[in-house]
């Protein structure tokens, strides 16, 4: 794998609260990542304006926003997502196949298949256990709900998923080569493991299969950001030689 490969798989989170964060960290990082993760924080403080600032230093998006609501709400969520230009997008498996259905449906009829973002359904969160599941009424081991929660996404017209490295190998499995999959819970040798419970290292997960790798706090708190950037690059470069 070439470098502008690996580097092309990492999204960068954007875990700020300021328009200004935004610039600081587009400017130092635009050519070290191929995406940035606009989340909840950022877009509940910031708004569309956001996604503008990033693409004003010609980054792509990943709208990290997870919507989990009604059918037709879901889906004009989806279709506000589209015009705002994003990549990714994403909503909660969760939240059923009719609502997934309605959103791929209204974006795909909305926008050209070039134009349109990639639609993802969350899985289970990486912060997630098996007692998280248990305490919610899921009796079923996590890996067996994602991969089920990925089966139900490819077959509700989800683009792909957002799941855990180490369930990367049975959803590949599942739903095939051209199936999505985007991983947060990746955390590069040199990084710590703070709140994510289900991990890999960046090299670790692109060999199991994984298409981005969502990346925060290893490079944000790194005494230097773009020294980091690179390392994960290195890593990647180095696993899948």
């Amino acid at each position: 794998m070439t470098r502008d490969e690996a580097k092309n798989k990492i999204i960068f989170a954007l875990d700020v609260d300021k328009l200004s964060e935004i610039d600081r960290w587009a400017e130092l990082l635009a050519d070290k990542v191929g995406m940035f993760k606009v989340g909840k924080e950022l877009f509940t403080s910031a708004g569309p304006a956001a996604v503008e600032a990033v693409k004003r230093h010609g980054g792509e998006v990943f709208l990290d926003l997870k919507y989990h609501d009604i059918p037709n709400t879901v889906a004009q969520a989806m279709l506000a997502a589209g015009r705002l230009g994003v990549k990714l997008a994403n909503l909660h498996a969760l939240g059923g196949p009719e609502m997934m259905e309605q959103a791929a449906t209204a974006v795909r009829k909305q926008f050209t298949d070039a134009g349109r973002p990639r639609l993802l359904a969350v899985t289970i969160l990486t912060s997630s256990t098996q007692e998280t599941l248990q305490a919610v009424g899921i009796a079923l081991p996590v890996e067996q709900m994602v991969v089920r929660l990925a089966r139900l996404a490819k077959q509700s017209g989800m683009d792909g998923v957002v799941a855990s490295p180490l369930e990367i190998q049975a959803i590949r499995a599942a739903c095939g080569p051209d199936f999505l999959i985007v991983t947060p819970g990746v955390r590069p040798a040199f990084a710590a493991v703070d709140d994510q419970k289900r991990i890999m290292t960046p090299a670790e997960a692109v060999q199991a299969g994984a298409d981005y790798l969502v990346i925060g706090r290893p490079i944000a708190k790194a005494v230097d950001p773009v020294q980091a950037a690179d390392l994960i690059v290195d890593e990647i470069v180095k696993g899948t030689v």
